[in-house]
Order: C-alpha cells, then structure tokens, then sequence
C-alpha cells in the first residue's frame, strides 16, 4: 500500500458537481474579478476567522505583504518573527524593505517562543509576526504582552491555522490584523492560490482593500502604491463550496492525528533514537495542518545520516510519503545572511534537523495511517535493539 503525504483529489471529487456549478456561475457572470462572489467568501470566511473585516487577496504570502503595508512598516524598520517557518513570513518583510529579526521557537509547539521576544527589539521595531504554525496558535496572551509594553503591532500568520482557536477564539484577529493562505494543500485549500486579510480595525481594513488594488480609490485614483493582490472571482466561489466543510476535514485531521500520537506513545527513548509525538496545548485548538513527530539521535547512534532522514528514506521505501519542514532554519538561508550575525537559535535549528511531518490529510484512511505508526515502530526497534 502506497501512503500520499497529501491527495487533493479525494476531498475535491466528492464535491465536483457542486465546484463545477460554481464554475460554471461564475462563467456565465462575466464577472472574474472580485465582485459578489468575493464579497460573500469575504464575509463567511472572515466570521470563521472571529474578525469584523475580511478581504480576499491572491495568496496567503501577498496577505502578509498587504498587511505589513497596511501597518505603514518599511524600509528602516524591524520585525521579529520566528526563524523556524516558511519563507514568506520573513521574505515579505525584506520586500517591504524591512529587516526580519529572527527569534526562537517554543521547544513543545514549535511557535514563535514569548521568552525570546524582548531581546531582540529595537528602536526600530514596529512589529511581531507570530507564526501558528502547523495547525497550533502561538501563546498569543504572552506575545501580545509583550508588544503592548513596547508599542508594537501583532500580525498573526495563520496561514495553517485557518479555524484554529486560542483559549476559546479564533485566531486570525485576535492581534492587529492576521493572514490566511488558501493554498491547496491547507486545511481549506482553494484550486490554486488564495489568500485572506483579516482584521477588527476598520482603519486597516480600508488600507488593504486598497493596496491588493494598486492603491486605488476611487477609480485611477491613487493615495498610495499598491499591487494587484486581488482574489479571484472563480477561486472564492470554489472556496465558498468548501467552507461549510471546513469542521469535518478538521475533525478528520484530529482524529488521525490522535491515532498516530496513540500508536506511537509505547515508543520508549532507546539508546539510539527516541521518537516524539507534537504536543498540544489544552487551551488552543489544534487543527493539525501538519502532524510532525520528533526524531532525536541517542548516544548509540553510529550512522553518518541522521535517524530522521534515515527514517524518511526507510518510509520512502516502502510507498509511504512525508516531508521535512523546515531542513533550514530561516536566519541559515543564503538570502538573509547579509543581515549580519545571528544569535544562537537552538532549538529552531534542532526543529530544522528534527522534524519529519507525516501524511495527515483528511481523506486518509484508518489502514494507511495504521500502516504509517507500524513502520515507524518497527524501525525504532530495529534502530534501538
């Protein structure tokens, strides 16, 4: 049996009837480009997100670009963000002209870690990215704490984390504005790129309906430069079709989830690997965008390749897929090593050495997953003796 890390084709055949309808409304409206389509995704998927305002953009990277603009952060400012996370977080800060300052990640949740936050801002500082990072929020009371005292603006990245709650709200709004990707392979994944701005700032929310359209207002009229960022007609139709079943793909996620973390918990620390299940907080809801376990190399390991890219490859071998994110913290990347010198970040680099994220989509069935922990187990005792 042959185990996908992700087969997109088994949520979206399902409902193929009812994506072509939307297509085909969409077609025969003339209207491509933002319009009602737009505006009523806008809506539902904003109240999702616990925010007054939601606007539609072309990806989940060019939400984050939309709302570092719409803060008014560029050149000459820092914003502290987790070196442990996808690229855009930070490339959309340098493309603002920005400087991302890159801090440390919780050991357990591997999000953005508070207790790093204050050393590392500056004069210059105008923002924190918290990052909820494969389904979990970050510690949000903390972080917020933190930016208060100092003055700063909170923009929440919940590009994987699109109906996740923290202590009981969604997250997205909780700071001054958040993000949403879209991107197939999320948790509600449209049929190509798509994005979400959200807010409760009615002042922001203007600014970035008017930067994802080049800064115009009203028509050829423009206060400021902006781009064209605008979402789809198609691509919030389709999303429309999908949202309602946002809660059973999340439940389906959980509930492999919970298996693997069953399956897998009689692994004892052995002398040469120790394997260990991610960790969820009791206060937030964990959506699991990405079950990612912990493989760390006992005393006894003798091999030169490290037990969790000896893992991948055994798991390749035998049909079964996953993925390592991230194999290089973001302050190690080519791009950002003119920034100068980093502090030492242990414990995203040991994420980036550690970490290997196993197939969790929805759709999964109970064998594969089960298929999945036997090999992992099996390969632990071989490896431990």
């Amino acid at each position: 049996m042959r185990v996908p890390l992700l087969d997109v084709r088994r949520q979206n055949q399902p409902l193929e009837d009812e994506l072509a309808a939307a297509f085909a409304r969409v077609l025969h409206s003339g209207q491509f480009i933002l319009g009602q389509e737009v505006e009523q995704f806008e809506s539902a998927a904003a109240a999702v997100a616990g925010a007054r305002f939601g606007i539609g953009v072309s990806s989940g990277t060019d939400a984050i670009l939309v709302a570092l603009l719409a803060l008014g952060v560029g050149p000459g400012d820092e914003v502290i963000c987790p070196s442990f996370t996808f690229f855009a977080t930070a490339g959309c800060v340098s493309r603002v002209g920005a400087v991302p300052v890159f801090a440390d990640s919780c050991p357990d949740c591997f999000n953005l870690d508070p207790a790093g936050i204050e050393s590392r801002i500056s004069p210059r500082t105008r923002a924190i990215i918290p990052v909820h990072l494969f389904g979990q929020p970050a510690d949000l009371d903390e972080i917020l704490a933190v930016a208060r005292r100092h003055g700063l603006a909170v923009v929440e990245d919940a590009a994987q984390s699109f109906g996740a709650a923290y202590r009981g709200r969604p997250v997205g709004a909780i700071g001054d504005i958040g993000t949403v990707s879209f991107f197939p392979t999320k948790n509600l994944g449209a049929l190509g790129d798509a994005g979400l701005v959200v807010t409760n700032d009615p002042s922001l929310a203007e600014k970035a309906r008017r930067l994802r359209n080049h800064g115009m207002h009203p028509k050829y009229f423009h206060s400021v430069v902006g781009g064209n960022f605008r979402l789809d007609a198609l691509q919030a139709a389709l999303l429309a079709v999908k949202l309602p079943h946002l809660p059973q793909y999340t439940a389906q996620r959980q509930r492999h989830a919970a298996e693997y973390t069953r399956a897998l918990a009689g692994i004892a620390e052995g002398p040469a690997l120790a394997i260990v299940t991610p960790q969820s907080h009791p206060d937030r809801t964990h959506i699991v965008n990405q079950y990612s376990i912990r493989v760390r190399r006992g005393p006894a390991w003798r091999h030169a390749e490290s037990p969790r890219d000896a893992l991948r490859r055994r798991l390749a071998e035998r049909g079964i897929a996953s993925e390592i994110y991230y194999p290089l913290p973001l302050h190690a990347q080519e791009c950002f090593r003119t920034l100068g010198p980093h502090p030492s970040l242990p414990v995203a680099e040991a994420c980036a050495a550690e970490l290997l994220s196993l197939p969790v989509f929805p759709e999964m069935t109970a064998a594969e997953s089960a298929l999945v922990a036997a090999e992992i187990r099996q390969y632990a005792s071989e490896a431990n003796g």
